[in-house]
């Protein structure tokens, strides 16, 4: 990590010291860019370990939601 990197989170400001390919809403994506590499092809955003942690905490919420399970429902991982 850069020594450089702040937390991709809105108005959070703090160093981001993990990178993660999350981004702020929640969802993993992809840049669409030509990659070399598996690796390559995944936008990284940096978060500090509060937001990580309240980013992570909602994800899961979403994802043991029972009464969110619809057919056509785009899973919190969608790229």
């Amino acid at each position: 990590m850069s020594a450089d990197a702040v937390c991709d989170y809105l108005g959070c400001g703090n160093t981001g010291e993990i990178v993660s390919r999350l981004s702020p809403e929640g969802f993993l994506v992809a840049t669409g860019k030509k990659a070399y590499s598996f690796r390559e092809a995944y936008r990284r955003f940096h978060y500090c370990q509060k937001c990580h942690d309240e980013l992570m905490s909602g994800v899961w919420s979403r994802v043991r939601k029972p009464d969110d399970k619809k057919d056509g429902h785009v899973a919190p991982t969608a790229i």
